[in-house]
């Protein structure tokens, strides 16, 4: 076994490089431009929002007070005349980037240490360590969104992406531990 604080450097450096590639995907390249679109007549859905005091939180709509609500023809109908969907609203105000990138890099870390720990139980010798480095990067990065498609109606499109960026995320993680791996003793 590999103790994870004999991993230090490969945590840290994954999680940086993990931040610049997320950077760089997010900045520099096209693909995620498409993920959210501009609603139609959003002026008017801010204002009857701000009119009845809608608080940061996530919603639901049409929303029903218990699964046995669910089959209430009146709930229904709501259902059927629409809008259907899921909704999160932020606190007013500018968006806080750096509060936003210091969370992520801290994900970074956090996924980091328990490609370590995994890892370093898994790999003592250091055979296999990008595969599995990976596999487990890969699990944590890459799948993240999915749950958000299933339950939460977002876009596949837009999962599949984010299931992209999480790959490469995994790669650049089991390439970073492969290569500071500690040699056997």
């Amino acid at each position: 076994m590999v103790s994870v604080f004999a991993l230090w450097l490969p945590i840290v450096l994954a999680a940086v490089l993990v931040f610049v590639a997320s950077s760089v995907i997010h900045m520099v390249l096209p693909y995620h431009k498409s993920d959210m679109r501009k609603m139609d007549g959003e002026e008017a859905v801010l204002a009857a929002m701000r009119s009845a005091g809608v608080k940061p939180g996530e919603y639901m709509f049409p929303m029903c007070k218990s699964m046995k609500d669910m089959n209430d023809p009146e709930y229904v109908a709501r259902l059927n005349q629409g809008p259907v969907g899921t909704m999160t609203v932020m606190p007013n105000g500018p968006w806080n980037m750096g509060r936003s990138l210091g969370q992520w890099f801290a994900f970074c870390l956090v996924v980091s240490v328990f490609v370590a720990y995994i890892t370093g139980m898994a790999m003592p010798r250091g055979a296999g360590v990008f595969r599995m480095a990976s596999t487990v990067g890969v699990l944590a990065y890459a799948f993240t969104n999915v749950t958000n498609s299933i339950w939460k109606g977002s876009a596949w499109s837009s999962t599949c992406k984010f299931v992209f960026d999480g790959l490469v995320y995994g790669l650049v993680t089991g390439a970073t531990f492969a290569w500071l791996w500690p040699a056997a003793a």
